[in-house]
């Protein structure tokens, strides 16, 4: 019985996109520390959690991370437990296509009929045993059809942020058994204005793109090969090179940028999608962290102890030791503070917060 379960782990791979720019949580996040390697939650950085919520899905030997030469060092400090080569730093930023066929080529050298999973590692999902039910159908799935899995979050409002992908008809698999059966995918939608969000929701039939995809070696790169064969062709290289490094310094910087929805899942001849019954927060700005808070009476929330007089729906987090946040007949502000920066501003601009990023000394990035 161990023999047929040790050998799923050996075929199963993870791939954990961990790079990205540290704007919409500034002070706190930086360009070399960005939301994945911050301590949000009291509960270790949301990278570390990602990794933590594959134990027992995945061996720690099959576990890939790509970031960028900027976050490798901070990543290896969180990414301790893995081995030093399954780290990899990207010599140029080519959006989630590229990356994702890096990863893809990556694998394929070590084992061209792997399973894998392609995961980002800024989402808070703090149930593992839900998580890693959905994760095991969304595997199996992979490993009996012809088709590419998504994960897809079932919306809870009409969110105009997310991506959304159109459910069809129960997918027919043969074989398959779980408790968590895929649809066949009409159709991904781009980012809806706030009227055809609600019109999504009020339909039914939608998911919220979580942006994690299942998909056995074969399949993807036969679907690579017919809808982006640039990248098929990068897969190829690296999956047969002799010197792995120095074919990704000379042809991953060529590969055009494009994002794998664009690239290959809005053309794939088969796409399916399993809706997650986990819970899931991509932790988009201050106003999901203020979610996990601790609040007071009059809803101010609040990572320290602070104090306040006459001041009603603020956000605080305090990141400098020491040190005693005080607020006066304020209401609706973000106020962080940091050991170099503090950033003041009104909750409902949160998400102008990257826009502000543009405007500040080098130093302070």
């Amino acid at each position: 019985m161990l023999k047929p379960v040790m050998a799923i782990l050996e075929n199963t791979y993870a791939l954990i996109l961990a790079g990205g720019s540290g704007t919409r949580f500034w002070p706190l996040s930086r360009n070399a520390r960005p939301k994945q390697l911050l301590d949000l939650f009291g509960d270790g950085t949301l990278l570390e959690q990602t990794i933590r919520r594959l134990d027992g899905l995945v061996l720690p030997e099959n576990i890939l991370i790509l970031t960028n030469a900027l976050q490798e060092s901070a990543v290896r400090e969180v990414a301790h437990m893995l081995p030093g080569a399954n780290i990899v730093a990207e010599p140029a930023k080519r959006d989630t296509a590229p990356a994702v066929a890096l990863g893809i080529g990556l694998i394929a050298a070590r084992n061209p009929q792997a399973v894998m999973m392609v995961l980002p590692s800024d989402q808070l999902i703090r149930n593992t045993a839900a998580y890693q039910a959905v994760m095991r159908d969304a595997l199996a799935t992979a490993q009996h059809s012809d088709g590419l899995v998504t994960i897809g979050i079932r919306p809870t409002w009409a969110c105009p942020a997310y991506g959304y992908i159109e459910r069809g008809e129960a997918a027919v698999i043969p074989g398959l058994s779980g408790s968590h059966p895929p649809c066949e995918v009409k159709r991904f939608r781009e980012k809806p204005d706030a009227e055809l969000a609600a019109q999504f929701l009020a339909t039914g039939g939608f998911t919220w793109n979580a942006g994690m995809f299942v998909w056995a070696l074969p399949t993807v790169i036969q679907q690579l090969s017919r809808h982006a064969p640039e990248l098929a062709g990068f897969v190829a290289e690296l999956s047969a090179a002799t010197d792995i490094p120095a074919t990704i310094a000379a042809q991953f910087p060529k590969l055009t940028p494009i994002s794998i929805d664009y690239a290959l899942m809005e053309k794939a001849a088969r796409v399916l999608n399993i809706e997650a019954d986990f819970d899931w927060d991509d932790v988009g700005s201050w106003l999901s962290i203020a979610k996990y808070l601790e609040p007071t009476a009059i809803e101010n929330r609040a990572n320290e102890a602070f104090t306040q007089l006459d001041s009603d729906n603020n956000i605080i987090f305090n990141a400098r030791p020491g040190t005693r946040i005080a607020l006066l007949g304020v209401n609706d502000l973000i106020v962080v503070q940091t050991a170099d920066a503090l950033l003041i501003a009104n909750r409902h601009e949160a998400d102008a917060i990257k826009k502000l990023t543009d405007l500040l000394p080098p130093e302070l990035l």
